[in-house]
């Protein structure tokens, strides 16, 4: 199947492409699309490797699914597009990250800028039915956003992976901890930021790390 994503990826996702269970995904992706409002936009559904190409991948935050109301969503896990208010887990991101280097809480949610420094903004779950969380569960995503784990863990060097919350922490289980850093601790969700996200210095240790190994740091 020719899948248009960016060449990087395509190249390591190769043997996803044409196995049954992907054919499969791609059939029940477009009906839910021709027959609900789903989110993100249909071209924005593999922004995630887009904005971020295979080969310049030094971050991994993993979440779970898009955001299920109209406009958040654009295919990027936490992130929202311009101009749109800031999802409470992502605020309490933008806290921390304030919290531990002292830079100011930007005016937009929109973490293309990362995206573009080299941080894989990878939901579990590349789409989703309006007003339905999870609506896309259990269709194949996961075994293709797993594959995309496992490509970077056995492919790249020096990587560092954040797992926020006992989702991204299974779904994370699979890296080489001895390849790469792998950052774990509660949700930035109100429901857990208080239970050891805020506080987990993550950012910064994900900097420190980077320049290690000879790697530009990442602009939080």
């Amino acid at each position: 199947m020719n899948v248009r994503i960016e060449e990087g990826w395509k190249r390591a996702l190769s043997s996803e492409f044409d196995q049954p269970y992907f054919q499969q995904l791609t059939d029940f992706v477009r009906a839910q699309y021709a027959a609900h409002v789903c989110y993100p936009p249909a071209r924005m559904i593999f922004n995630a490797f887009d904005s971020c190409p295979f080969d310049r991948v030094k971050v991994v935050i993993l979440g779970q699914d898009p955001y299920h109301e109209a406009g958040q969503a654009h295919g990027l896990s936490f992130s929202v597009p311009d101009g749109v208010r800031f999802p409470p887990s992502l605020l309490n991101i933008f806290t921390e990250i304030h919290d531990e280097t002292g830079a100011e809480i930007p005016v937009s949610g929109n973490l293309t800028r990362w995206a573009q420094q080299g941080v894989l903004l990878l939901n579990s779950l590349l789409s989703v039915q309006e007003h339905s969380p999870l609506s896309h569960q259990g269709h194949g995503w996961e075994q293709f956003t797993d594959a995309a784990v496992r490509a970077v863990s056995e492919s790249r060097e020096h990587v560092v992976f954040l797992l926020w919350g006992s989702y991204a922490q299974r779904k994370g289980s699979v890296v080489d901890r001895s390849r790469h850093l792998v950052l774990q601790s509660a949700h930035p969700s109100p429901l857990s930021a208080y239970r050891g996200f805020m506080g987990n210095g993550h950012f910064v240790a994900a900097n420190n790390y980077l320049e290690a190994h000879g790697l530009t740091p990442i602009v939080w």
